[in-house]
C-alpha cells in the first residue's frame, strides 16, 4: 500500500496523542501515556510537561511531579544518550537495551581525563558511593576525585553515566526546578533488577505503536542504535509493509489502522527537543526539509514549534514579558486566529504573566 505524506502526517498525529480535544481530554495517568510514546524528551526541565500538557489537554502539573517523585516515571540518559522520561516499567527494559547496544558511545570528551583508570574500580566506586541513596552530581564528583586523587571529579561523574544505569530523581527534572541534577542507581530506585535480555521486537513494536509507519533507518535515528536491519528483517512475518510515495518500505503493526488524510489537525504547540521532529530520519511526514533547518538550527538546538494543518508552521519563545509567536510563512487570518487561541492556552499552562505577539512575516 502506498501511503502519501499527508496519511503519514495523520497516521503520526494520532499516534503521538495530538488530536486529543480540550472537550475530551485524555484521562489516562500520566505514566501510561508516556508508556505509549516510550520516551519522552526531557533535555529541558519543563519541555515534558508542555509536551505531555499539548497531548492529553490536561493541565496539571502535579500528576507529572507527582509520577517522578514516586518512580511510575523516572528521568535519565536514554534514547541517544539524551535525557528522556520514560515509565518506570520500561526503563528496566530499555536502558540495558540501549545500554548493550551503544557501548561506551559518548564517552570521548572525557576520554583524556580517564586514561589510565581502571574503568571497572571507577564504576564499582561510583556504585559504592550511590548505593542506598540519591545525591547530586557534583558530591559525587566530589567523592570520585577522593576516592582518584589527581583526576578531575566531574569528568569520572560523567564518566560513570556510560557505564552505571543512573536515573535522576526529584528534585531535579519538576516543574521549574533548575540546580544540580541528582544522581541514584536505578535498580535502588526502581526498587529491582533490570532485564538481563531486553528483545528488540519490544523496542520496534513499541516504536511503531507510537511513531509507525516507519522505516529501520526511521528507527535507527529514533532510538541511537545502529545496523538493525537483520532484526527488523527477521520479524518481517509479523509485519505490515507499506511504501511511502517515494517507494521507501514502511513497516507497521498489523492490527493499527492508518489515517486516511483528510482528517482535521488542531494547532498544537510543542516543546524545544519535541520527539514529534526528532523521531524520524526522514521527517517530511511532520515538517518540511526547509522549515526543518530553521527548527534545528544545530546539533545541540531544537526549537520550540507549532502546527498548523498537522505540520510545523513556525517557532515559539518567551523572553521576558512575552510569548513571541513567529511563523515561517505568512498565516491566513483563520489559522492566525487559532494559533493565538492555541497561544493563550499555552501561556495559561506556562503560568507565566506574558503578552502573546504574533510576529508574522
Amino acid at each position: 500500500m502506498i501511503l502519501t505524506r499527508r496519511q503519514l502526517n495523520r497516521t503520526y498525529l494520532q499516534r503521538q496523542l495530538l488530536t486529543t480535544t480540550d472537550a475530551e481530554p485524555d484521562l489516562r495517568p500520566v505514566e501510561e501515556v508516556v508508556a505509549h510514546l516510550v520516551a519522552v524528551q526531557a533535555q529541558e526541565v519543563d519541555a515534558p510537561y508542555v509536551g505531555l500538557w499539548t497531548r492529553t489537554r490536561q493541565p496539571e502539573h502535579a500528576h507529572l511531579t507527582a509520577a517522578l517523585t514516586d518512580g511510575r516515571v523516572v528521568r535519565g540518559g536514554l534514547l541517544r544518550r539524551t535525557q528522556h522520561l520514560t515509565a518506570g516499567t520500561d526503563y528496566r527494559w530499555l536502558k540495558p537495551m540501549l545500554q548493550q547496544r551503544l557501548g561506551n558511545a559518548g564517552l570521548s570528551p572525557f576520554a583524556k581525563e580517564i586514561a589510565g583508570l581502571d574503568i571497572a574500580d571507577l564504576v564499582g566506586a561510583a556504585r559504592e558511593i550511590l548505593s542506598g541513596q540519591t545525591m547530586t552530581r557534583p558530591k559525587l564528583a566530589k567523592q570520585l576525585a577522593e576516592r582518584f586523587p589527581g583526576r578531575q571529579g566531574i569528568a569520572m561523574a560523567w564518566a560513570v553515566h556510560v557505564y552505571l544505569n543512573l536515573v535522576h530523581p526529584p528534585p531535579s527534572g519538576v516543574w521549574r526546578r533548575r540546580g544540580h541534577v541528582t544522581c541514584a542507581l536505578a535498580e535502588d530506585w526502581l526498587g529491582g533488577p533490570l532485564e538481563e535480555h531486553p528483545s528488540t521486537w519490544t523496542l520496534l513494536s513499541r516504536y511503531l505503536a507510537s511513531c509507525g509507519p516507519a522505516s529501520v533507518a526511521d528507527l535507527q535515528n529514533w532510538s541511537g542504535m545502529k545496523r538493525l536491519r537483520d532484526e527488523v528483517e527477521r520479524e518481517r512475518h509479523r509485519l505490515r509493509v507499506h511504501r511511502d510515495e517515494a517507494g521507501q518500505e514502511l513497516f507497521d503493526l498489523p492490527d493499527l489502522p492508518v489515517a486516511g488524510g483528510d482528517e482535521e489537525a488542531p494547532v498544537r504547540f510543542l516543546p524545544e527537543f519535541d520527539n514529534l521532529v526528532l523521531s524520524h530520519k526522514d521527517r517530511t511526514r511532520i515538517v518540511s526539509d526547509e522549515d526543518r533547518a530553521r527548527v534545528c538550527p544545530g546539533y545541540s538546538m531544537v526549537h520550540p514549534t507549532f502546527l498548523v494543518d498537522g505540520f510545523v508552521a513556525g517557532i515559539w519563545s518567551v523572553t521576558g514579558a512575552t510569548l513571541t509567536v513567529t511563523p515561517f510563512r505568512r498565516l491566513c487570518d483563520a489559522d492566525a486566529a487559532a494559533v493565538l487561541d492555541e497561544a493563550g492556552r499555552l501561556r495559561a499552562f506556562l503560568q507565566r504573566d506574558v503578552v502573546v505577539r504574533l510576529d508574522q512575516p
